[in-house]
């Protein structure tokens, strides 16, 4: 956040930024009540997670609070999927680097079992599965996700070594209906499906946002409502509208944003888009 922004508006940080603090992130119950799941049950009994929507529903806002959870733990391991993308033998490659393994990759049994001996070392040390968030996980092969499936468990399924957090939109839900993915399908233990928002559910986060970042009264009540009403439920666009607003008010040294700004702004947005058309 530019100098000039934080001192003309007493902000802490940019409410609409994608990288404020996770302290500063709304956190509704159905969200409360996943994390709780995923900490209770799956970081102690191993299995997987599905964290699944349309885009702008607050999936990846989901997956840094739950991962910053996780991360607080202090015996629990957390690693990341970066490369969703990837075949089998840089997924396991991925998977070597970081679990801090040396994988052979010339032998896919020999890499697999390494990985199984890791986690099982660190859950007889810890009692606390290692936990692996794959985000748009939609992108998986289907090989890849079959090998994730049969890496975490062992001993006839009955001991599950790995906890695993998918995440993706709704092309992941109907991967994992296909027939050879049924398996893992099926062994989903806990769910979270983030919908479009309701124009109450909008109010509360933008509420809870500019509270955060120390200015709650940066915007009008009639702006809030108005910017709740036509962001169509997506958290993304209402934040993306939000930061519009609050640039073109910072350019204007306008000490509060009002409903005047915001047709200001949009109007003409959508002004040169017709113009752009024609």
């Amino acid at each position: 956040m530019s100098k000039k922004l934080q001192a003309f508006y007493g902000l802490k940080y940019n409410p609409f930024n994608p990288e404020i603090p996770i302290d500063a992130l709304f956190i509704p119950p159905k969200l409360e009540h996943f994390c709780w799941r995923v900490e209770e049950t799956l970081l102690h009994e191993g299995g997987f997670a599905l964290v699944n929507g349309d885009p702008g529903t607050g999936k990846s806002v989901a997956l840094r609070i739950l991962s910053e959870r996780l991360n607080n733990r202090r015996d629990a391991k957390v690693g990341m999927i970066t490369h969703a993308s990837a075949h089998l033998s840089d997924f396991y490659r991925e998977l070597g680097d970081i679990f801090g393994i040396s994988l052979q990759f010339n032998s896919r049994w020999c890499s697999f079992k390494a990985l199984r001996e890791r986690w099982a070392a660190h859950l007889e040390a810890t009692l606390l599965r290692p936990v692996l968030f794959i985000d748009e996980a939609q992108e998986l092969h289907n090989s890849v996700l079959n090998e994730l499936r049969l890496l975490t468990s062992s001993h006839f399924d009955s001991r599950l070594l790995l906890t695993v957090i998918l995440a993706g939109d709704a092309r992941l839900a109907t991967k994992l209906k296909q027939e050879d993915l049924l398996p893992l399908g099926s062994r989903i233990r806990v769910r979270l499906y983030t919908e479009h928002a309701s124009c109450e559910q909008l109010l509360a986060t933008l509420k809870h946002l500019l509270e955060s970042a120390g200015n709650p009264s940066l915007m009008t009540q009639e702006l809030c409502q108005t910017l709740c009403e036509h962001a169509m439920g997506n958290y993304r666009a209402l934040c993306v509208m939000s930061n519009e607003l609050l640039s073109l008010a910072l350019k204007r040294e306008q000490p509060q944003l009002d409903e005047k700004l915001y047709f200001d702004c949009f109007a003409s947005i959508t002004a040169a888009k017709k113009h752009n058309r024609s």
